[in-house]
């Protein structure tokens, strides 16, 4: 089946909640906003409000390309916030002249040329998921148009060596289409970020994506082992090689690009074999600095869960985990090699130790086993489904009025405490202002043994027309508060447009001037992703 992407929220159309599943939203929200909130029509494409192409391309190009409403609206933004709610009121001011679909790295290179000569903004998409602005670019000043770059028809796994456990993988591939085509190998890739269904390897490489693992391969960048980008100054490729002490790492300029320097095509990326032995269990505690003090020791602890997120008590009611008031630690352990009963029951005592309480017995499941097949499905069954529902709900709560966004960030556990009340009473304080009430949760995505990785969700009744500069106030108050205490702008959603302007503050003078020597380096022109990541070149 071809199933339809929706042109405003997040996913496909036909998984956006219904009716009845809004209604039961609005009775859950209505506790804590007073009165159930509204249940709002949903909008239509041909409401949508999209202007004519600006430009018209080669007819060569033309071949690869298309104008299609539906396409260029699904192209227009990314997913975050206020993507969702201009495309929910229709407002598509914003969307691409014409999308193209290369085949192949010399027609990427045909539309470089054409984009310069024609001065048009070219933007790579990736799956679209992006939360920061990043695939998002008006057309202004010098540029008379914008044209899209959409991978999808590069999305293969080109070659696997099965000795070194690597694979040679087109960036165009989504998270899905990665793991069918590795699972003839009995490999997998194992990077799960929350976006896996529709994002890309590309999008994970350009965004230094966040994924599935607490510990250890927390990132996109602990599995490329070489990467080729072209750019508009021609072909920037690395050698696969396990490490290197050779200078400054290559890999490392590209991860993280966001499309500023040129189109990742391929890269050779570390696999491995899929998971034989798995542990799963919950851990309850009355307090979240006690959760905070046990994910600390499990962080430092050299065991290396594969799940070690912590919820505190607003958040695990949020995602329908506890209804008890309590904070949780969800806990897993999983190998290719050996069972992880020692491991699990190691950072188990760890935490019963600090007043954990384990209300359930682990689940130790392995391959060959009928109870596998019911962990995979059962196994921290609520949390597991909330977290890839999230983004579906997330749009369907702005069809009901109500503000719901994350932000995220890492700091080092000494500073943890501080930033984080910092955090909390900023926002809070913020939301009571704007829209006179709301609340704000927290949970821990990974945690390293110098720091956890804070990701915070933030809830409020939106005010009809004023959605957008209430956001903005509360992403401004939150950004403040992790700069100022030392927190990160960002542990794994990027920088985009939204961040780069608190990035500024982060990142040393000197570096600036280095990645704008290199953007003019690669892209003389200016035509890639201008605003992103580094300040539109005049």
């Amino acid at each position: 089946m071809n199933r339809m992407r929706s042109h405003w929220a997040w996913g496909y159309e036909d998984k956006f909640p219904s009716d009845d599943t809004r209604r039961a939203m609005a009775r859950r929200f209505a506790a804590a906003f007073g009165q159930a909130p509204d249940i709002l029509p949903l909008p239509s494409l041909e409401a949508a409000k999209i202007p004519e192409p600006r430009f018209a391309p080669t007819p060569e190009l033309r071949a690869m390309g298309t104008t299609d409403q539906h396409e260029r609206a699904i192209h227009t933004y990314g997913r975050g916030y206020p993507d969702v709610v201009r495309g929910f009121y229709g407002d598509f001011a914003a969307a691409p002249d014409w999308v193209f679909y290369p085949t192949s790295e010399e027609k990427i290179v045909l539309l470089y040329r054409f984009c310069e000569k024609e001065s048009i903004a070219l933007v790579p998409f990736g799956g679209g998921t992006s939360v920061v602005g990043g695939v998002e670019c008006a057309a202004h000043g010098r540029f008379r148009g914008v044209a899209c770059v959409d991978l999808s028809r590069m999305a293969k796994v080109l070659e696997v060596d099965e000795t070194s456990r690597a694979a040679l993988i087109q960036a165009g591939a989504t998270g899905p289409e990665i793991a069918k085509q590795l699972d003839r190998y009995g490999f997998a890739l194992r990077h799960y970020p929350q976006s896996f269904e529709f994002s890309t390897l590309g999008g994970w490489i350009a965004t230094r994506a966040g994924g599935h693992y607490a510990t250890v391969y927390t990132h996109i960048d602990d599995f490329v082992e070489s990467v080729k980008m072209v750019t508009p100054a021609g072909v920037f490729e690395t050698r696969p090689v396990p490490a290197s002490g050779a200078g400054p790492s290559p890999e490392r300029f590209v991860l993280g690009s966001e499309g500023a320097f040129g189109i990742i095509t391929e890269a050779w990326i570390r696999v491995q074999p899929k998971p034989r032995w798995r542990a799963s269990a919950s851990v309850h505690f009355d307090i979240f600095e006690r959760g905070v003090e046990v994910a600390r020791l499990l962080a430092q602890s050299g065991l290396y869960p594969v799940n070690c997120r912590l919820l505190d008590a607003g958040e695990a009611m949020l995602h329908q985990v506890d209804d008890q008031g309590r904070v949780v630690l969800l806990l897993g352990f999983e190998s290719a090699d050996h069972p992880v009963q020692w491991p699990m029951a190691r950072a188990l005592a760890i935490a019963t130790d600090l007043g954990g309480c384990c209300i359930d017995e682990p689940k130790y499941t392995s391959d060959g086993d009928t109870a596998a097949i019911e962990h995979s499905a059962a196994s921290a069954s609520a949390w597991k489904q909330a977290f890839f529902d999230a983004p579906y709900l997330g749009s369907a709560l702005v069809s009901m009025g109500i503000m719901c966004d994350t932000f995220e960030t890492a700091c080092t556990w000494d500073r943890f405490r501080a930033m984080h009340e910092a955090i909390v009473k900023s926002v809070s304080d913020v939301l009571h202002k704007e829209l006179g009430g709301g609340f704000v949760t927290c949970r821990f995505t990974h945690v390293y043994p110098d720091g956890p990785a804070p990701y915070y969700t933030f809830v409020a009744r939106a005010k009809p027309g004023t959605e957008l500069e209430a956001w903005a106030a509360v992403k401004a108050a939150a950004s403040d508060a992790i700069i100022t205490h030392g927190g990160t702008t960002t542990h794994h959603h990027a920088v985009g447009r939204v961040h780069r302007a608190t990035w500024e503050k982060e990142r040393p003078p000197l570096f600036e001037k280095v990645l704008l020597t290199a953007k003019h380096e690669l892209d003389p022109i200016g035509i890639l992703n201008p605003g992103c990541l580094l300040a539109e070149s005049r």
